[in-house]
């Protein structure tokens, strides 16, 4: 019985029209250097800070500490911009599935490569939160964490504060490689894939999963997510 479900944010539970990729692209090119189709891909849902050195670094740069905060600053103004042109909105049916898991008893958390100040004014402008009259337990942003995914420690500081001990007990859900690789690392019992995002099921069933779904918001039909009968 799955009793807590993890998911990622962008791409995974909300709808940002692809604004992360397209901020985080031009953020890396602002320095004079081109970024590779497939190593965007691949940087998708890692911590950002992570993912600009990376990329910059592939792409034949020199990452230095002053240039990956800069451009850090300009991904996240790129982002609220976007965010500004077209709203985010929680992707179709996705509400409606977290608050199913959460009648069931299933906490919900939710986890990102944003650092605070970026998921936080994210998830207010639709109207989730976590604490008393909030649909959500816990949000993890990469502020709180050594080392963003593929690294599973967003997931065990989920469960940390949801008082979840057993990581077989977790369902780890994204729509990125590293979301599934991250959540193979923690030891979730459950470990999902979704279409939601920028990559085909091709891909990510390449990677390590038990479910590839075409939403998160087929996640209450899974068998682990349904009570044992008496």
């Amino acid at each position: 019985m799955i009793e807590l479900a993890v998911l990622d944010m962008a791409g995974t539970t909300i709808d940002e029209a692809g604004a992360v990729y397209q901020a985080l692209r031009a953020a890396v090119e602002r320095n004079g250097v081109a970024v590779a189709d497939e190593d965007l891909q691949t940087w998708m849902g890692t911590d950002k800070r992570e993912a600009i050195d990376a990329l910059v670094r592939l792409a034949g740069g020199t990452p230095t500490p002053e240039l990956v905060e800069e451009s850090y600053r300009a991904f996240a103004e790129y982002l609220r911009e976007a965010y500004l042109a077209t709203p985010p909105q929680p992707l179709p049916g996705v509400e409606q599935a977290l608050a199913e898991l959460r009648s069931r008893g299933i906490k919900v958390a939710l986890t990102t490569g944003f650092s605070d100040d970026v998921a936080i004014p994210l998830l207010a402008a639709i109207g989730w939160s976590t604490g008393e009259g909030g649909n959500l337990d816990a949000v993890v942003t990469s502020d709180e964490v050594g080392r963003g995914r593929p690294a599973p420690y967003m997931i065990h500081r989920a469960m940390e504060k949801t008082g979840v001990l057993d990581v077989r007990a977790v369902l780890a859900a994204g729509d990125t490689a590293v979301d599934l690789q991250a959540g193979t690392n923690a030891g979730a019992g459950v470990v999902v894939g979704v279409l939601t995002g920028k990559v085909d099921q091709a891909y990510l069933a390449s990677h390590p999963h038990t479910h590839i779904l075409p939403s998160a918001a087929g996640i209450p039909a899974l068998p682990e997510t349904l009570p044992t009968p008496a």
